[in-house]
């Protein structure tokens, strides 16, 4: 028997080479051209970030790449989440390379360098709500620690003592007042972390008894009674008062596995969510059970809210029956605020309302009262500055279709202010400006009482025109305060009083820089320029960029934005790459609605397809990729839409007389990547293809993908249609694969990409398949994004041809 077993491996291994299944490449980490090397390289533009009281201004520079030391750090990756053996602090985490301040109106004020403390990772900047005083964190190898700087001179100093925990509450404060706050702390001589049992000590068993439970196929979870331990110990955290003035700090009377803090009202009251046992090793932490509970200032127990069971056995699309999404007042009401599901948390049962706002007020010793009933799905609650009001928004995600109420916090019901489709771009009416409270709170800013702020891109046929709106709450009358000319491409970002507005301003030649604009009733007046950034990568001014629309077979509106390499000369045909993301519609006029403009100043990201102008290759990103028709089927039509639109692109960019449509090649990374993937099994269209960080295999992912809600048994030719790895041997033209080690979205774990290089190498196909060491969905350390610019390159010359080849 042992000599049969034997002859079979032997001669399985003989077979290998017959399938072209190749030996592993070793090539260590590559460098793109020099072009692109240069690129990569250049400096960061800074962020802008405004202080709540409007009159100061950090220049914030952050790391544009991880480094690898960075990436091969001891990491924990447990209930969906990733962290700092050592300290807590989240994996991948920016690190703050330098911090200047100045006067925001005041562009030839000094600069305030501000020193940061020397080694380790500097983090987490955030302003107090009066904006006298700034917050950094450090990671060091003693741990991690907080930081308090004063605005005025840009001194930091350490609050003694305190380790923040960052591990399910990162960057969670809860303001008292502007100079006194609450936060998670790692409690005191908490001792050793749990050491996992030389020998297993008891199988490990999960059961289900009857009760359908469809879970997404998530990343990272618990698999033993070793990780809940771990887990447990890392997520207990204290909470911990802090005063910014003295830099005291005193351990409050709760310990616990917190979620959120937040104050309410004027700081008198703490709302705390807590994790409780027992754990889940099919779901992350935000779906273990919660506790919510009402505390005083001073963290001592007043009452609890609600449990929150875990949140297994709910449907697809469906939520949970009791109390969920709680909200602290902000205002002085000091009441708490949660929904819960009028349909018993099911999307398919037939009923006047779905869910309703309930309110709980002091001194909580009664019921809660109801506030509002809502025909559709809660999405969000949004409190007003003036106190009485607040922005209350549905979804029906039957028709993918959103609406926004007028709530009165006392008295009167709602009343709509608008709606729209949930993809709408040309009549979105844009989101609130919003302001800090001196509690810390986020409140919709109003304007002479009845009045709220909308900034939105303003997206039309010819590119973005971004607006600020003044909108009447009493008759939804609306008056444009600004809209960005053609050129320069504007934002606006701050309205300092009803005469001066802040915008972020910028053009194909310049990088975004803060302005200040007059406002008067004749348009607008003087502009004058606040900051003064530099354009730290001028060899992109060269790249030609140009908007390009036009329809598919069926009418569809499609758009692809053409980028042409420097040395592009009228006439050329270049191989060319299409770089798209498939995205679903229940409108076709929606589908067909443009993104973007071409007078935005051109920033690429490492990883980006876009840096392949620079090795000559003409690019089309964001090329539209609309699979349109009803939300609960349309994924039936999703092989013959994506044809359709790449038929669609290809002919476009014949005409156009940029492209050979013989060495075109198609691309994307996550679904983009299964989108291409599909493409070429199904259609001959392109010559070679790259997918990165994709998912091939939907029997993988059986409880629903993207925007698809049926599961693998309710639609398993569809997913069976979907999955490229199951038409493999279709696949003939050559394919780059490029996943990330320690990819932690959900459904696309590096298996993915594994699994389809063997059927691919299997069957006799061309493929390549890269695997980059200790990086997630997306790509951080500048050795990685190098690579992938150097695979994605060398990949297209081999298979399309160089393009400046003689």
């Amino acid at each position: 028997m042992l000599m049969l077993a034997r002859s079979l491996l032997l001669a399985a291994a003989a077979l290998l080479p017959t399938i072209g299944l190749a030996a592993p490449v070793h090539t260590g980490y590559q460098q793109p051209s020099p072009a692109v090397r240069e690129l990569l390289d250049a400096a960061p533009l800074p962020r802008y970030l405004i202080s709540p009281d409007k009159q100061h201004l950090a220049l914030l520079e952050q790391r544009r790449y991880s480094s690898l030391e960075e990436l091969a750090r001891p990491t924990l990756k447990l209930a969906g989440l990733r962290f700092d053996a050592a300290t807590g602090v989240p994996a991948g985490t920016p690190q703050i390379q330098r911090l200047r301040l100045r006067a925001l109106l005041n562009p030839e004020a000094p600069e305030r360098n501000v020193e940061l403390p020397a080694g380790g990772l500097i983090h987490s900047f955030s302003w107090a709500p009066d904006g006298q005083r700034f917050l950094i964190e450090r990671r060091s190898d003693a741990g991690n620690e907080l930081w308090v700087g004063e605005t005025a001179s840009g001194r930091l100093r350490q609050v003694p003592g305190l380790r923040p925990s960052e591990v399910l509450a990162p960057g969670e404060l809860a303001w008292l007042n502007a100079h006194e706050l609450v936060l998670a702390t790692i409690p005191d001589r908490r001792g050793a972390a749990p050491a996992a049992p030389r020998v297993p000590n008891a199988p490990v068993v999960q059961e289900s008894l009857g009760r359908a439970s469809p879970e997404r196929s998530y990343a990272d979870l618990l698999k033993s009674p070793h990780d809940e331990a771990l887990f447990e110990f890392h997520a207990r955290a204290t909470l911990t008062w802090v005063d910014l003035h003295s830099l005291q700090s005193r351990d409050l009377p709760a310990t616990a596995m917190f979620t959120s803090i937040s104050s309410v009202g004027e700081g008198q009251y703490l709302l705390t969510e807590r994790i409780t046992r027992p754990f889940s090793y099919t779901l992350t932490y935000d779906d273990f059970p919660t506790v919510v509970e009402l505390r005083g200032r001073d963290g001592k127990l007043l009452r609890e809210i609600a449990k929150v069971p875990m949140r297994n056995g709910i449907a697809i699309d469906a939520v949970q029956a009791g109390p969920r999404v709680f909200y602290a007042s902000p205002n002085k009401d000091a009441a708490i605020y949660w929904v819960e599901a009028l349909d018993g948390g099911n999307p398919n049962a037939r009923v006047a309302f779905r869910d309703r706002v309930m309110r709980l007020d002091p001194p909580f010793t009664g019921e809660a009262m109801e506030v509002q009933r809502m025909p559709h799905r809660f999405t969000r609650l949004r409190f007003l500055d003036d106190g009485q009001h607040a922005l209350l928004t549905e979804e029906d995600r039957q028709r993918a279709w959103t609406r926004t109420y007028l709530l009165p916090l006392r008295g009167t019901q709602s009343r709509p202010l608008f709606e729209h489709s949930v993809r709408e771009r040309y009549r979105h009416p844009g989101t609130p400006l919003m302001r800090t409270l001196p509690n810390g709170h986020q409140v919709v800013q109003t304007l002479g009482g009845d009045n709220i702020l909308l900034q939105g891109q303003g997206a039309t046929p010819r590119g973005d025109r971004p607006f600020l709106d003044r909108y009447s709450l009493r008759d939804g009358g609306v008056q444009r305060l600004f809209q960005s000319a053609d050129a320069p491409y504007e934002q606006p970002l701050l309205l300092l009083d009803p005469q001066h507005l802040v915008t972020l301003r910028e053009s194909p030649s310049e990088p975004p820089n803060l302005w200040l604009r007059e406002l008067n009733a004749s348009g607008y007046g003087a502009a004058q320029a606040l900051t003064r950034s530099k354009d730290p990568t001028p060899q992109l001014r060269k790249v030609k960029r140009e908007l390009v629309s036009f329809k598919r077979a069926d009418g569809v509106e499609l758009s692809f934005w053409m980028y042409l390499p420097p040395d592009y000369k009228e006439g050329e045909r270049r191989p060319t790459l299409v770089w798209a993301y498939p995205l679903e519609f229940s409108d076709a006029a929606i589908a067909g609605q443009v993104s973007g403009s071409a007078n935005r100043y051109l920033s690429v990201a490492g990883s980006s397809p876009l840096l392949l102008v620079l090795d000559g290759f003409v690019v089309l990103q964001d090329a539209t990729m609309p699979i349109v028709g009803d939300l609960k089927t349309v994924n039936d039509g999703f092989l013959e839409q994506i044809t359709m639109n790449a038929r669609a692109i290809i002919d476009k960019a014949e005409e156009l007389g940029v492209s050979d449509p013989k060495r075109m090649a198609v691309g994307g990374n996550s679904y983009g990547a299964f989108m291409a993937a599909n493409l070429l099994a199904h259609t001959d269209l392109f010559k070679a293809g790259i997918a990165r960080s994709g998912a091939y295999n939907r029997t993988l992912t059986p409880f629903g993908f993207q925007s698809e809600r049926r599961s693998l048994w309710e639609a398993k030719e569809l997913y069976l249609k979907l999955s490229p790895f199951m038409y493999a041997p279709q696949i003939k033209e050559p394919l780059l694969l490029i996943h990330g080690e320690a990819d932690n979205n959900v459904g696309t774990q590096p298996m993915q990409s594994e699994r389809l290089y063997l059927a691919l190498a299997g069957t006799g196909g061309t493929v390549r398949y890269v695997l980059l060491p200790g990086e997630a969905h997306g790509y951080s350390a500048r050795e990685s994004v190098g690579h992938v610019q150097w695979e994605m390159s060398q990949w297209l010359k081999t298979y399309l041809g160089d393009p400046r080849a003689p």
